[in-house]
């Protein structure tokens, strides 16, 4: 029998039940022979130990099992929204998912939040209400909820029986099937209207997969990962409504690395969905030096050795020692680029030993291998700087640290991370043999400003008479080696924050030998005279151009009740927000504004009490304007 894969992503708000659910689905198939509990620390998903402790998936995890002929490997990914950036990674290599509300407190903000993404990558999606067993449990609200709040089109799949019960049930239940899926399908309406009779059972279930596949419609299952009520009727929508892989085992291998972590020896292991072709043991996917030394997959909750991971296939690499998470593995695959913000602050950490910063500085390297939008920075003064989604983060990095490296360190205060942007053009050069230039080699550098968000772009316009080629053997690669030396000299400008939306260009290059031209003549230069002095040269032309502090800005969208609206208004007024849109639903309010990210703080800790605790506040990275007051001295 010829074996589907389903590559599957479990995706909820905080504390709804998704770790649970996945519990009962590997329960269910046999994987283990007992359902762990959030609650008690004993759950598959959740290794680490303050994951444990505090009940929330942190780090995306992977678990696999099979239901009739499909294998189904699924993703159990954070929910908490500091941990946003590992659910946008794992998005991008699912085949479907599960996305899992509570029936008790319904649609909550990263709900929205998980639903808009996932409709933006396409990702065909079921919906499961959770928690049909606890008191206040009301499986009609919330599904009245997912029409309402997500702007989903819903199929209910299931009727719930004696909700808020231990004994509460989850029964099949259709009878909105053929008004739903006709009103998405003039086909299948003409058909209906022909022949009434001609919607049979089978032919409804095709349609919804048909329909499920193209996120057209989400069928909503009920009952309790605790119970196990409704979840073998989930089970059964998983194979039949959500699409499997459609990989071509035979093409050129093409894959994407979605999580990178640290194996027990300190080994770097990389987790690849692989969508076409087959990668094996001793292959080299990353054109370099790298070979995969060990390939293992998941097998009745086991990861065990295999040769090869085809198309479909999930498998944790070993030797790969320069891949990082999104990095593709051979052939590119066309994933669309992650859309949530990056970072908006940043926090000092600093070890309680200062013999521990070495160490302190390489643990934190390992953890930014697993979130490359977490960046690190030394500070030579004050310790390390990280950049940060949230507080909570604060907590998994101090734990991660104490249980995974044994260092004892103190985040500090929390601030806003800000960026500089050249004001104008400047220019600078320093040239062989001169008083100035300490460096065996001449370098000229002209920066000019580029358009908002449009990053940083490194001209190299070079003869290969003028570059080195002893040392960088060809012209590229002296380009690209220039381009890597102004991107690291960036990362700190004048006001000592990262400069972007710039274009760089070299407008000299001259390098000494011991029988050149008197102004050329000297020791042979080395790649580390053009890497030492480009930061020279850049800070010069930076200090010509001038720069200007810019500061994160954040679009937030608040759902709120009516009653609420003049508070509200009242606090964005006090925050300086310019509010874009006010829209009215019944007896509930949403409003879209911009801030900056530091405001937006504050309106987050403001807005339970001027809300009745009843608003909701969905933020989004907005860009960057300057400051408003002119910058105090460097950045820290």
């Amino acid at each position: 029998m010829s074996l589907r894969t389903l590559n599957l992503g479990i995706l909820a708000h905080v504390d709804a039940g998704k770790t649970s659910l996945t519990e009962r689905l590997l329960y269910a198939a046999g994987v283990i022979d007992a359902v762990g509990s959030v609650d008690t620390g004993t759950t598959q998903t959740d290794s680490l130990a303050l994951e444990r402790r505090r009940g929330i998936t942190i780090r995306s995890a992977v678990a696999s099992l099979r239901i009739a002929d499909t294998v189904v490997n699924i993703i159990d990914t954070p929910g908490h929204p500091d941990f946003i950036a590992e659910v946008d990674r794992v998005l991008g290599v699912l085949d479907g998912a599960v996305l899992v509300v509570s029936a008790v407190e319904g649609v909550q903000p990263q709900t929205r939040l998980l639903m808009r993404a996932l409709r933006r990558l396409a990702v065909p999606t079921l919906i499961f209400i959770n928690k049909i067993d606890r008191g206040g449990a009301d499986a009609k609200r919330t599904l009245a909820e997912l029409a309402r709040r997500l702007d989903v089109r819903a199929v209910p799949m299931t009727r719930v029986v004696s909700p808020g019960e231990r004994r509460a049930q989850a029964e099949p239940d259709t009878r909105a099937l053929a008004d739903v899926l006709t009103g998405q399908s003039e086909a299948l309406l003409a058909a209906y209207v022909a022949d009434e009779s001609c919607l049979t059972p089978q032919r409804l279930r095709a349609e919804l997969a048909a329909q499920t596949a193209r996120c057209a419609v989400h069928p909503v299952f009920a009952g309790s990962a605790i119970t196990g009520a409704g979840v073998d009727a989930l089970m059964a929508g998983l194979t039949d409504l959500l699409p499997a892989s459609a990989g071509d085992p035979a093409s050129r291998p093409s894959g994407r690395i979605f999580k990178i972590e640290r194996g027990p020896a300190g080994e770097k292991v990389a987790y690849v969905r692989m969508f076409d072709g087959t990668l094996h043991l001793r292959d080299h996917p990353t054109g370099g030096r790298d070979r995969i030394t060990g390939l293992h997959m998941l097998a009745r909750g086991e990861w065990t050795p295999h040769d090869s991971v085809t198309a479909g296939g999930i498998a944790a690499l070993r030797g790969l020692a320069t891949i990082q998470v999104g990095d593709a593995v051979g052939a590119a695959h066309g994933l669309a680029a992650h859309h949530f913000a990056p970072p908006m602050l940043e926090a000092l950490l600093v070890p309680a030993d200062p013999a521990d910063g070495a160490r302190l500085r390489s643990a934190l390297a390992q953890l930014a291998e697993q979130d490359p939008l977490i960046d690190v920075r030394a500070d030579e003064h004050l310790g390390t700087a990280v950049s940060l989604y949230g507080e909570v983060q604060k907590e998994v990095i101090q734990a991660t640290l104490a249980t995974e490296f044994g260092i004892d360190a103190r985040f500090r205060e929390t601030t806003t991370l800000c960026v500089e942007r050249p004001a104008g053009v400047g220019e600078a050069v320093e040239r062989l043999n001169t008083p100035s230039n300490p460096y065996q080699a001449t370098i000229g550098l002209r920066v000019e400003p580029a358009p908002p968000g449009s990053g940083i772009q490194v001209i190299v316009p070079v003869d290969y008479r003028y570059a080195p080629l002893y040392v960088y053997r060809t012209l590229d690669l002296f380009k690209d080696a220039m381009g890597e030396y102004v991107r690291d000299a960036l990362r700190a400008g004048p006001r000592g924050w990262p400069v972007t939306d710039c274009v760089v260009t070299m407008t000299e290059s001259r390098y000494s030998v011991a029988d050149g031209p008197p102004s050329l003549r000297g020791p042979d230069s080395t790649s580390a005279d053009f890497r030492k002095l480009t930061p020279l040269v850049l800070a010069q032309a930076l200090a010509a151009s001038g720069t200007t502090v810019c500061e994160p800005l954040a679009r937030v969208t608040l759902d709120l009740p009516a009653w609420a609206l003049g508070p509200v208004l009242s606090l964005l007024s006090r925050l300086r927000a310019a509010v874009a849109d006010q829209v009215a639903r019944g007896d509930e309010m949403t409003v879209v504004a911009t801030l900056t990210a530091a405001d937006a703080q504050e309106l987050h800790r403001a807005l339970p009490e001027v809300t009745g605790g009843e608003g909701v506040l969905e933020s989004a990275f907005a860009g960057y304007r300057p400051v408003r007051t002119a910058p105090s001295g460097r950045r820290r």
